[in-house]
């Protein structure tokens, strides 16, 4: 079974600021590592969150994502 990683960086409002697919637990952990560490204490206390997933189509993956092979 295919396992896409999703990272995904949201808003206070739940929209999606960033969005970055992958195959690799790998390099989904560094972005997912990344995107975290790139939230201001100022975004994080307004709700910002960063947030990573699985999903195991390519259709489950957001539109506007970047996808790393």
């Amino acid at each position: 079974m295919l396992t896409i990683w999703v990272n995904e960086q949201l808003d206070p409002g739940g929209l999606m600021y960033a969005c970055i697919a992958s195959c690799s637990e790998e390099l989904a952990q560094d972005c997912h590592q990344s995107f975290k560490e790139n939230l201001t204490e100022e975004q994080q206390q307004l709700g910002w969150i960063a947030r990573l997933r699985t999903v195991t189509s390519w259709e489950q993956v957001p539109v506007n994502s970047l996808n790393l092979g």
